[in-house]
């Protein structure tokens, strides 16, 4: 049996990938309210220190400059899409400042993406900080 992705799957997940890009681009623009309308209102939000946001507290953060991003590379390894949810594997590398200090991140990450009335919406994100490796 083969399998063969549908036009209508490579649409999507090219819709997601392009998501992706305008999300992280508002991130580094400081642009909470670009940010916000990518988001379901129920976002979870979890951060490489463990820490967890909604979507209101971190909107107040990216308003307050808490996080600052100077630099994120987010490369996708794959798009899995079912029914009205799509699950992005990937990495997220940023450099940022975080109440001020300095920060290098370099994580594994998910970001769950639900389709709502024919619009899709950020409804969580989960990075794993990748070990450093002893040479």
């Amino acid at each position: 049996m083969t399998l063969t992705t549908s036009t209508a799957d490579l649409n999507t997940k090219a819709q997601i990938r392009q998501l992706e890009d305008q999300r992280y681009d508002a991130m580094l623009r400081g642009a909470a309210e670009d940010f916000a309308k990518l988001c379901h209102t129920d976002l979870t939000y979890t951060h490489s220190d463990g820490s967890r946001d909604t979507l209101e507290s971190y909107m107040d953060k990216l308003k307050q400059q808490f996080y600052v991003y100077e630099h994120i590379d987010h490369p996708i390894e794959d798009v899995i899409v079912v029914n009205d949810t799509a699950v992005v594997v990937g990495s997220m590398n940023a450099d940022i400042l975080a109440a001020g200090a300095s920060k290098r991140l370099e994580n594994l990450c998910i970001s769950v993406w639900v389709r709502e009335s024919d619009q899709w919406r950020l409804l969580a994100f989960e990075p794993t900080p990748v070990p450093k490796t002893h040479k």
